[in-house]
């Protein structure tokens, strides 16, 4: 289990998204446990938590520009959200970033304003 006090930021270091959240929390002088998520894929039991965390469901955390999407027909609305947790533990690319969690709360980057808020709540 992760530390509370520690942030943890599932990131892509190819995403200016993504590098401006871990210079903001390294500008705050946090402690930070970088996660990169293509390299190191989440599991289902961490995406589940990072979910909740969020008060997302997983189409939500979809990212939907991505080619993957439409190869695997995403889009389609009879899918479960099983299905779409599968799809993201198999495919980390779809996962939208970046995401920080930190006191049992997350936020994504997307505006980095998110994660002002959560680190400042």
């Amino acid at each position: 289990m992760t530390d509370p006090e520690i942030a943890t930021i599932y990131h892509n270091p190819r995403c200016s998204k993504s590098r401006a959240a871990l210079a903001l929390l390294q500008q705050k002088e946090m402690q930070v446990t970088t996660i990169d998520y293509l390299n190191t894929p989440i599991d289902r039991d961490i995406l589940l938590t990072l979910l909740e965390q969020l008060q997302l469901t997983p189409r939500e955390l979809l990212r939907r520009g991505e080619s993957v999407y439409k190869d695997l027909n995403l889009a389609d609305t009879s899918l479960t959200d099983e299905q779409l947790i599968e799809a993201m533990t198999e495919n980390p690319i779809l996962i939208e970033r970046p995401i920080v969690s930190f006191r049992g709360r997350a936020a994504i980057g997307r505006p980095i304003d998110h994660i002002i808020d959560l680190l400042d709540s």
